[in-house]
């Protein structure tokens, strides 16, 4: 039998003359490994030659995407035994950085109460428990409570849990709910009837988004295809029935769809939609045999979303507006020559949703890297922006279930203060704290400063980069560095709290967010400078962000950890390829780094659907640009930083293999001795553990690979 890890010549010919080949080296640099670690696992190499356009490539590790081979998982196991190994000395260390961010947290707590029909709903958490209890209170806070989910009790004898869809219809009687115990983010669909507290028979496997008819008997979900994942079917479904009616299949590859109801409650509306471009159809709430109709055709590069008040639509589009305007339409005829123009389109300022109310229409804005939440007032015209008191911060809505009220919810956090619940009047534009999550341990907000600074990219652009550090943190280059980044699908990386975070910053460490272009801070066009045949851009601004905090002294070289996941793990995996000295240590979770390979395979999930974000590799100008920055392609004989790959066995976004072919790949080029670990998650998916406490000793990993790199020990 084949082995499929081994040893070397190459690993043994350590400089230091031991013979534990390049684990055993030690030296004085902080990070290094200890002597007493034998060598890493080896993945065997089963050359597979790949010709695309001509283009031949040797995969050796291509092997590891066969999860049905018991190799595969042997060699999983090692490198997962090997990172702990590897990690045992700081054991006390993470039991420490655990211990504290539990400290920080108020175990038994809960929610701020929001309206939703003649109901109160909040959630609840409990000291020792992982999960939230699921709860509501009838027409009073002061009434008694209903537990209507207990996700304790249900994640009993499962590895993992995670609620996904969780809808009570109109009355309150029954609840729609969908639940994974995977990871792989599969869900299955369940009705309770809240009179009982019974299951009804309903369950339907592999579902997504779900909206109720207001018959309150009536619902309507969404189905995943069950290889590629791709959301394409659309149910009505008759409740305590097995009758379920497919009302419409999407058969675009490109396109995934969605269900949702207008927050007046009158329109069930289904979003088609691909990365650049959407279709919506729509039925009356009150109407559930009702047939779709379309409101404009899907058509190339136009984006469009809507909401319903009174006998008119509200279209968010980017017709002739990058970033985005409001017209409305009448709901009879909402054809785009029905289309009158409510808010203008302004280049500067990326609306990036709409809520109408009886009164009010509610915008949610990007506008210089920063969220607004500007308010419309449907009888006088104005528009008035809510004020917030920080330069840097994160603010988004909150629950908002009633329509005929001027009360808006909405959240509100910064990199140094925690997340806070209001209550914002907008007539009168007053704004009450509802809640501000506590936080233990001695947390006071004031030793703690938190700034925006700007890069200067190779083609002169901004890159805006939030910090936060505690007081007293020098700036002489001496301090130890985390900087995060994503940069992908017009994704932006909102400036919050984290009370995990606070143990790396009381031991001297500055984080740092880069707003990286291929992220959404700045709206539209600047996604499009890092998407497509400019996806090289983000890479090249994330070293930027990089060297411009080296230059002015917030960190070294040798104090610099990055982070990244998913794709921001594509980020780690090309900024490391492209600039390996620049780094002390990288995280790189769940990362997307196998391009070329994942995205010629159109059986796996997202593929199709992302051609519009990378390109489609079946096109040779696509192919020949993804190969210049494929992590996994582009690995080399290099210095390598030490790096910390974190994969999930069960994660259906970027799977296993990809981080597992990209160490093997490493660790057989690397000419360096620094740390390379794999640390698997054998039970949970892309998110990682699901278990509030589970998860928090994952981050103690990850916090004390970083501190260890960059020498903190306690």
């Amino acid at each position: 039998m084949r082995l499929m890890y081994q040893v070397t010549p190459a690993l043994l010919a350590c400089t230091c003359g031991l013979s534990f080949g390049l684990a055993a080296c030690t030296s004085s640099e902080p990070g290094a490994l200890d002597a007493q670690v034998g060598p890493p696992p080896v993945a065997e190499k089963r050359p597979k030659t790949i010709t695309v356009h001509g283009d031949s490539r040797v995969d050796d590790y291509f092997w590891l995407k066969d999860k049905g081979d018991p190799h595969v998982m042997t060699y999983l196991k090692a490198e997962d035994a090997y990172a702990d190994a590897v990690m045992k000395p700081t054991a006390a260390f993470q039991d420490a950085l655990y211990n504290e961010m539990v400290g920080h947290i108020k175990e038994t707590d809960d929610t701020v109460p929001y309206r939703r029909g003649d109901y109160f709903y909040y959630s609840r958490t409990i000291a020792g428990q992982q999960y939230p209890v699921y709860c509501r209170k009838h027409r009073s806070l002061i009434a008694s409570e209903e537990i209507l989910l207990d996700l304790n009790e249900m994640a009993k004898g499962q590895a993992f849990m995670a609620l996904g869809s969780y809808q009570p219809n109109d009355d309150g009687t029954l609840l729609a709910f969908s639940t994974d115990h995977t990871g792989y983010r599969q869900y299955t669909l369940q009705v309770k009837n809240l009179k009982t507290g019974a299951l009804l028979p309903d369950r339907i496997e592999r579902v997504d988004s779900v909206a109720w008819a207001s018959d309150n008997k009536t619902v309507f979900y969404v189905t995943e295809d069950a290889v590629t994942k791709r959301r394409d079917k659309f149910f009505r479904h008759a409740v305590a029935t097995d009758k379920s009616d497919l009302i419409y299949a999407e058969p675009d590859e490109l396109f995934d769809i969605d269900v949702a109801r207008t927050r007046d409650g009158r329109i069930i509306a289904l979003q088609i939609a691909a990365k650049t471009s959407t279709e919506v159809r729509y039925l009356p709430a009150a109407m559930p045999s009702a047939p779709l109709k379309i409101v404009v055709p899907r058509s190339a590069d136009h984006e469009y979303d809507l909401e319903h008040r009174g006998d008119l639509f509200y279209i968010r589009t980017n017709k002739d507006a990058k970033n985005f305007r409001v017209v409305t339409a009448p709901a009879d005829d909402p054809s785009e020559k029905n289309w009158k123009e409510l808010i203008a389109h302004r280049p500067d300022v990326k609306i990036e949703g709409i809520d109408p109310f009886d009164n009010h229409l509610v915008l949610s804005e990007w506008e210089n890297g920063l969220q607004q939440i500007e308010i419309m007032d449907f009888r006088t015209g104005t528009r008035r922006q809510v004020e917030f008191p920080e330069p840097v911060y994160a603010a988004s809505l909150g629950q908002n279930f009633v329509f005929e009220t001027a009360t808006l919810r909405y959240n509100y956090q910064s990199l140094v203060s925690p997340s806070s619940v209001f209550d914002y009047d907008m007539n009168t534009r007053k704004a009450t704290l509802m809640k501000e999550t506590e936080v233990l341990g001695g947390f006071d907000k004031k030793n703690y400063v938190t700034e925006r600074v700007f890069a200067t990219a190779a083609d002169g652009v901004k890159i805006p980069i939030s910090l936060v550090y505690r007081h007293g943190v020098p700036h002489d280059g001496s301090a130890p560095l985390l900087l995060y980044g994503y940069g992908s699908y017009g994704v932006s990386i909102r400036p919050t709290f984290s009370s995990s975070r606070l143990p790396l910053l009381d031991r001297g460490m500055i984080y740092a967010i880069a707003s990286i272009r291929g992220g959404g801070e700045l709206g539209e066009p600047w996604r499009d400078a890092g998407r497509m045949m400019n996806k090289i851009t983000t890479f090249t601004d994330f070293i930027a962000s990089a060297e411009f905090l080296i230059a002015q002294r917030y960190t070294s070289s040798k104090g610099l950890v990055i982070q990244g996941g998913s794709a921001g793990g594509m980020l780690m995996g090309a900024a490391t390829n492209m600039r390996p000295d620049l780094f002390k240590a990288v995280i790189a979770q769940v990362p997307f780094v196998d391009i070329l390979n994942s995205m010629l395979d159109a059986t796996l999930p997202l593929t199709t659907s992302e051609y519009v974000e990378w390109g489609n590799p079946n096109e040779k100008p696509a192919y020949d640009y993804m190969a210049k920055y494929s992590p996994y392609d582009n690995v080399k004989a290099q210095a390598y930083p030490a790096m910390l790959v974190k994969v999930s066995v069960n994660d259906s976004q970027v799977p296993y293999w990809e981080g597992a072919k990209l160490t093997a790949k490493i660790r057989a080029l690397n000419t360096d001795r620094n740390p390379l670990l794999l640390k698997v998650n054998f039970g949970a998916g892309h998110g990682g553990a699901s278990g509030r406490y589970d998860a928090l000793k994952e981050t103690a990993f990850n916090w004390a690979f970083a501190l260890w790199q960059v020498g903190i020990a306690k």
